[in-house]
């Protein structure tokens, strides 16, 4: 993975369909929680290590936008973002509803080793071109997830706005934006493939520890 990569950034409950199958209430403001760089892992059509023993691991397929400069009052999403990728932010599941239910941070449950997976980047082609493509995640060569970002809840303006004004936000950040309706668990051996539009990203064998 050759990008600097500094903070990531991710958007929980941004699709209403996605809230909605787990049981989740709709957001009032974007709901922003972190990973650490070492949650990292490429897309490269290998096979990514996934924990085992902790309960499932699910899939969540996201957009994830490269910040290209440092944030300014006022700046567009189309001077903001450089670059654009898909990703897939892997969940402890059975974990998160642990911590759900103690009121916990969802470190444990987002935060372990692999669960930020990540294909390259692409040029950001600006706002309005975005809306009009919609990406898809197949398993084992079968549609899961399907993405279109006019279906999200808070755009991605008030995304930026809202994590620049709270957390601060500059060169080299990433923010997966939130997953669509379709998340599951993941088997061991289970081959994924990333799309934008037509175009594939990206593919990777899953594979789960003991």
């Amino acid at each position: 993975m050759n990008e600097s990569i500094r903070n990531i950034y991710c958007v929980g409950r941004n699709y209403g369909l996605h809230a909605a199958e787990l049981g989740n209430d709709i957001p009032e403001k974007p709901m922003i929680f972190t990973k650490p760089t070492h949650a990292l892992t490429a897309i490269d059509g290998g096979e990514i290590e996934l924990p085992g023993g902790r309960g499932e691991v699910h899939y969540e397929a996201e957009l994830v936008l490269r910040i290209g400069q440092s944030y300014k009052n006022g700046i567009t999403v189309d001077e903001l973002v450089d670059k654009l990728a898909l990703g897939i932010d892997f969940t402890l599941r059975d974990v998160q509803s642990v911590l759900k239910k103690k009121g916990h941070p969802w470190l444990p449950a987002k935060g372990f080793k692999g669960s930020a997976a990540l294909t390259g980047f692409r040029p950001f082609p600006g706002f309005k071109q975005v809306k009009q493509v919609e990406y898809a995640l197949h398993r084992n060569s079968l549609e899961v997830q399907r993405g279109n970002l006019n279906d999200m809840i808070f755009d991605l303006q008030v995304i930026v706005d809202y994590i620049a004004a709270h957390y601060g936000l500059g060169e080299g950040d990433i923010i997966y934006t939130g997953t669509p309706a379709g998340v599951g668990a993941v088997n061991d051996g289970d081959r994924f493939e990333l799309f934008w539009g037509e175009q594939a990203f990206g593919a990777f064998t899953a594979r789960i520890g003991q």
